[in-house]
């Protein structure tokens, strides 16, 4: 039917500029907020782009289903506008008639967010954990930046340098914090190096001085100079367990293994996947709310739709996560819910059903007897 095929074209149109867009605003959010890791030192600077990418991949689903939802509603609005909607009204045609076109459309996109909801959103999510955990279990050495004070994995030391050089393997102006077994010392050195002796790393510091705070038992100070002074350096990479959170999970992981959080995330993948069939019934009603109104009027109202709803699954997740609600009992009251409401406003607009009419129908008077 070409009118089918049309309306098709224009989605597509519109879905794809949408699409960019959204991902366009998404790509710089996420850069700043990366950016701001790799300056505080939980991502490495060199992995800014490859973080960015994952977490970008990972809301793909939303990113997709907004996108969706916002084209179907551009597009009837500009239907409305242009008055081909009465011209498809008056041709014996209802709203329902436009669920078929809207569906050969949509169903790719629905498909790719439950796979994408599913199995790519733990795949990244993992990917950028394991990133993370990469960078934080380096060496004490390795996380040292000129010009800023590091504490060390263990926290036993403090390190500060001023230049380092191209190789990372020397540096100026280094100074040293350590409390080794209750004693404080002191280090500085004008230049310090890394050099390898039989298979074992050493910290070779040049022309400083070494202070030893007093203890306890031992209340005097003590002040060495040194013109060559040699730190062997232990395998000080931790072998630290970290939590994998429910987010980085896979999916079949999270059925075999149904705890309250693993509960509540599988609900919000599940979720995601029936919140975009459930957009597609809102968004053929949304337009019709007010014709007059226009594009913009429309997309502001879908906008603060989809938040609503968006909101009602992430608040869903946290009741379930919590123990206040069950997984499934939460899944068939929010999304069967917003599924009648949403299937009963299109059939109500296909019959032309109205408030008023039906308070019309109940005070026309009925027929007359003869007498």
């Amino acid at each position: 039917m070409l009118f089918h095929s049309s309306i098709r074209k224009e989605l597509a149109r519109t879905f794809g500029a949408t699409l960019v867009v959204l991902i366009t605003i998404v790509m710089t959010i996420i850069l700043i907020r990366t950016l701001g890791q790799a300056s505080r030192g939980t991502v490495n600077p060199s992995e800014v782009m490859l973080v960015m990418g994952f977490s970008v991949l990972g809301y793909l689903p939303v990113l997709l289903t907004l996108s969706l939802f916002v084209s179907i509603v551009g597009t009837l609005s500009r239907m409305y506008g242009d008055s081909e909607m009465v011209i498809w009204h008056t041709s014996g045609r209802g709203l329902a008639g436009l669920l078929s076109p809207l569906w050969w459309f949509a169903w790719p996109v629905l498909a790719a967010v439950a796979v994408l909801a599913l199995l790519v959103w733990p795949w990244t999510n993992q990917q950028v954990l394991e990133l993370k955990v990469r960078y934080e279990k380096r060496g004490n050495l390795e996380r040292v930046t000129p010009g800023r004070f590091q504490e060390s994995a263990d926290g036993s030391r403090v390190f500060f340098i001023d230049k380092d050089s191209a190789d990372n393997q020397t540096g100026s102006n280094v100074f040293i914090s350590a409390t080794l077994n209750g004693k404080t010392s002191v280090t500085s050195a004008r230049s310090g190096r890394i050099e390898y002796v039989n298979g074992e790393r050493f910290l070779l510091l040049e022309k400083g001085q070494r202070l030893d705070m007093p203890t306890s038992a031992k209340p005097e100070h003590r002040l060495s100079q040194f013109e060559s002074y040699g730190i062997r350096l232990p395998d000080d990479v931790q072998a630290t367990e970290y939590a994998v959170p429910a987010k980085a999970i896979p999916t079949l992981t999270l059925l075999r293994e149904p705890t309250g959080v693993n509960r509540a995330e599988l609900g919000w993948r599940i979720g995601m996947a029936l919140a975009a069939v459930n957009l597609i019934l809102i968004a053929i009603t949304v337009p019709g709310i007010s014709p007059r109104s226009g594009r913009s009027g429309n997309l502001i109202l879908a906008l603060l739709t989809f938040v609503v709803y968006y909101n009602l699954i992430s608040l869903g997740q946290a009741w379930v996560a919590a123990g206040r609600v069950n997984m499934g009992a939460y899944l068939v009251a929010l999304h069967g819910g917003v599924f009648l409401i949403a299937a009963g406003w299109v059939a109500a607009r296909h019959q032309a059903w109205s408030i008023a009419s039906l308070f019309n129908a109940r005070r026309r008077p009925g027929p007359v007897e003869a007498s």
